[in-house]
């Protein structure tokens, strides 16, 4: 099942944006492997699978990468797959004798993902850094805050998933759709801070034209406008307005009483934007969470609750959707987006670290039960 079924992926096991790229491959139906350190092996009951979501739909295989047994192994992998990712700093993989030169001359249609925070060169492509460190340089953190406050980190969603993870995924699968039709394959080099910058093209289109001011809170899709804020209701939950064109704000000063009010005629008048936002702030309080979602349920006044992560999947529209599954007692996200023939589904829950060794080893590289018996007496395999 899924768009991708029939590509055959390794991953070296990592941490972040890697894994999610290989989860989305994963989802979408390619067969992935993912290579974990034979040192993480404790066991584990198959009938109980780990529950970090994130590691689901793939095999494992457990290796060894400083034996040379254990690198012969990926290798043989390799040379069966369409497409390599790894999460590793720059040099790292070539130092462990698994770098794109290698793997490429194993398999000259190989795909080499190569994901990390500052790419693989550049002044700063040696230096440790996290997501926010990423999104800094790339001038997302700087623009996302309150006036007069702080940047306010978004989590970590921008630079390890939006500009990371899902920019491998992406490149990977671009990789291999033009391999097949040139039998070469290719380095994709995958760095958060790249990834990151190319999620802020518009702003810079809308610098550009002169509609977007670097300073924090002052632009309509920041916090700036109060038509597209987020307000605390009468319960201290919050309501999250965003009726941005002239019609949908319409039906939000409907909704609120306002529409008779000339001062928010001028929605678009800047000047106006903090005295109107705490007017609006006051009007918002007098009522709960819920009871503003019934009054805005089914209008376009783009007025929805702001829920929480345990309150999301018992929304409405995302359980008429299934946007969240439960696999093995755990509540996750469905996988996404949807094929209308090739529907993706998950495959298989998260493996224990080595759960799938002998079965990949000899599907993947052909070894038999000696074979196996021996790289795994010798350490290079667990």
């Amino acid at each position: 099942m899924g768009p991708l079924a029939g590509v055959k992926v390794v991953e070296i096991a990592g941490i972040g944006p890697g894994p999610f790229a290989a989860m989305m491959l994963a989802d979408m139906g390619a067969d992935v492997v993912r290579v974990d350190r034979a040192s993480s092996v404790y066991g584990g009951d198959p009938a109980a699978p780990p529950q970090d979501v994130m590691n689901r739909g793939r095999r494992s295989v457990a290796v060894d990468l400083k034996h040379p047994d254990g690198v012969a192994t990926v290798l043989e992998l390799v040379g069966a797959a369409d497409a390599l990712v790894e999460g590793f700093r720059p040099g790292v993989m070539e130092r462990l004798g698994l770098g794109p030169g290698v793997c490429l001359e194993q398999n000259p249609r190989l795909v080499y993902g190569r994901m990390t925070g500052w790419g693989q060169d550049g002044p700063m492509a040696a230096m440790a850094g996290h997501d926010m460190n990423y999104i800094s340089i790339a001038g997302v953190l700087g623009a996302i805050g309150r006036p007069d406050e702080r940047p306010q980190p978004p989590l970590n969603l921008i630079g390890d998933f939006g500009g990371g993870g899902l920019m491998l995924a992406f490149g990977v699968v671009c990789g291999v759709l033009e391999a097949r039709t040139s039998g070469q394959g290719q380095v994709i080099d995958a760095a958060m801070v790249d990834g990151s910058a190319v999620l802020t093209t518009f702003l810079h289109g809308f610098r550009a034209m002169g509609i977007w001011s670097d300073e924090r809170g002052a632009n309509m899709l920041d916090s700036g406008a109060h038509y597209y804020e987020v307000y605390e209701c009468a319960d201290g939950r919050f309501l999250s307005v965003g009726a941005i064109e002239p019609q949908f704000y319409a039906i939000l000063l409907e909704k609120t009483g306002l529409a008779d009010d000339p001062d928010f005629a001028r929605q678009s008048d800047r000047s106006m934007w903090p005295a109107l936002k705490e007017r609006l702030a006051a009007v918002i309080a007098t009522r709960t969470r819920d009871e503003w979602a019934a009054v805005f349920d089914g209008t376009d006044g783009c007025v929805v609750p702001v829920l929480g992560l345990g309150e999301a999947p018992e929304h409405p529209h995302n359980v008429a959707r299934a946007n969240f599954v439960t696999r093995d007692d755990v509540v996750q996200p469905a996988p996404a987006p949807r094929f209308s023939r090739t529907a993706a589904e998950i495959q298989r829950p998260p493996a224990h670290a080595g759960q799938h060794t002998d079965e990949i080893l000899a599907e993947w590289a052909g070894l038999d039960d000696d074979a196996i018996a021996t790289r795994r007496a010798s350490g290079a395999v667990a």
